[in-house]
């Protein structure tokens, strides 16, 4: 009993210090991002770079308050070579909203600020659509085949206005992260999905797709990462109560060159139906090495 209540006081006071330290930085961030309306080029890259300083600050001080309030032990391994002047493509395997914490953790200061691509439409949402424009988040559009059919002249466009939306990364480094599987893993997803995977859910290769042919030419290495909680797969309130003892990190990092050399991805070009098929084959074999990785880490995260 006294122990829960210790575990309870832990995560209260560990979400307040999470709470402060993102009131603090987002108030910078915002200020900024008026600043980068400006609509000159070197003014705003010079912004974007103190952004960025500021998101990383953000990290760096979220993962103090993670020494101070948890104990948690962390095996992480492949992180060596790892540059923040370099521009990669981020994979993982989803479990949980903490994979997020554990990928900011892992790679804060070792590479770029992790970025996701985002919906056109959610520029609009207020504040928050302002920051991720700042903090230079892709925005892409994507029309469906249904549009498109209709609308046959805006065939490629989608690529071309993503591509556009990129060109500020030619001049700064950058990570782009994509969770392959789409979602986090249940056993119920796991089921309905039929996966041939013990561990993982089936691997999509659309979303990597449409990073590659938007931004082939300018990100040099893909970054594989296997996450894995041998106590059991956590939730946020777990993580920041300080039940996770244990967390285990892979990272696997393979030059995007190989990819393309290897032809399983044509750079720059959308995908055919048989490219698609080619490279979706070249992605299920790299789930089962990241499904024999956690195998031989004898990970919790199977259907019972």
């Amino acid at each position: 009993m006294l122990k829960n209540v210790g575990y309870h006081l832990r995560g209260t006071l560990a979400f307040l210090l999470y709470f402060l330290n993102t009131v603090f930085w987002a108030t910078p961030i915002i200020l900024l991002s008026l600043f980068k309306l400006i609509p000159i080029m070197h003014w705003r890259r010079f912004i974007s770079h103190l952004l960025d300083n500021c998101a990383t600050a953000w990290i760096t001080l979220n993962n103090v308050t993670q020494r101070l309030t948890s104990n948690t032990r962390w095996q992480v391994s492949g992180v060596e070579s790892l540059s923040p002047k370099d521009w990669y493509l981020v994979i993982a395997n989803h479990q949980s909203w903490v994979d997020i914490l554990v990928l900011q953790r892992v790679f804060n200061r070792k590479i770029p600020f992790l970025k996701f691509f985002l919906k056109q439409e959610l520029i609009w949402v207020p504040v928050l659509g302002l920051a991720w424009w700042a903090l230079d988040f892709p925005f892409m559009r994507r029309y469906s085949k249904a549009f498109l059919a209709k609308n046959p002249h805006l065939l490629g466009k989608d690529m071309e206005t993503t591509r556009q939306a990129c060109e500020k990364f030619k001049y700064k480094p950058v990570s782009i992260m994509n969770f392959i599987e789409g979602t986090r893993f249940t056993y119920k997803k796991h089921e309905k999905q039929g996966s041939p995977f013990t561990h993982l859910l089936k691997p999509r290769a659309g979303g990597m797709a449409f990073v590659l042919s938007a931004m082939g030419n300018q990100l040099h290495k893909l970054v594989d990462v296997t996450i894995d909680y041998p106590g059991g797969v956590p939730s946020f309130w777990d993580f920041v109560c300080g039940k996770v003892s244990d967390i285990r990190v892979h990272v696997a990092v393979t030059p995007i060159k190989d990819i393309m050399q290897a032809g399983c991805f044509h750079e720059g070009e959308l995908l055919d139906p048989e490219q698609r098929e080619k490279f979706q084959q070249w992605l299920n074999q790299r789930w089962a090495q990241k499904d024999n990785q956690l195998s031989s880490m004898n990970s919790t995260q199977a259907p019972l």
